[in-house]
């Protein structure tokens, strides 16, 4: 499904990258999405987990990119950010007697898989530093 997960992970390397001798707290981050705390640092786990980014503790502490914006591209964002997009489907099973109930999700499935295929090349031609130079 959908969520403002690809949009949080974008932000929070867009500023990385705008910032790239730095780093940034968790708590700044936070208030440039005017989000918790909390919510950034879910994301930091998945960046770390990916080697996107390093960390380090205290008083001057935060996160820094430990990759060049560069090579990251927003498609490699999406990727770790989603499996897949997905518009979902239908909470109750369809009527499979139904000529259109028995072929629904089938054809949805391969309506996403386009989508998603679309998704990809898209963003696969924006680099995170050619995003960053918007800002």
């Amino acid at each position: 499904m959908i969520s403002g997960k690809f949009a949080i992970t974008t932000h929070i390397l867009t500023l990385l990258a705008k910032f790239p001798n730095e780093f940034l707290a968790s708590e700044y981050i936070a208030g440039s999405l005017n989000i918790h705390p909390v919510l950034v640092r879910k994301e930091i786990a998945n960046l770390k987990k990916n080697n996107l980014i390093e960390s380090k503790e205290g008083k001057n502490g935060g996160v820094k990119l430990t990759v060049s914006p560069s090579s990251l591209t927003l498609e490699k964002i999406f990727k770790i950010t989603f499996d897949k997009a997905s518009l979902g489907f239908s909470k109750n099973d369809p009527n499979p007697k139904c000529p259109v109930g028995k072929k629904i999700n089938d054809n949805l499935s391969n309506l996403y898989e386009d989508l998603n295929q679309t998704i990809s090349e898209q963003l696969a031609k924006i680099t995170l530093e050619e995003f960053t130079e918007k800002f």
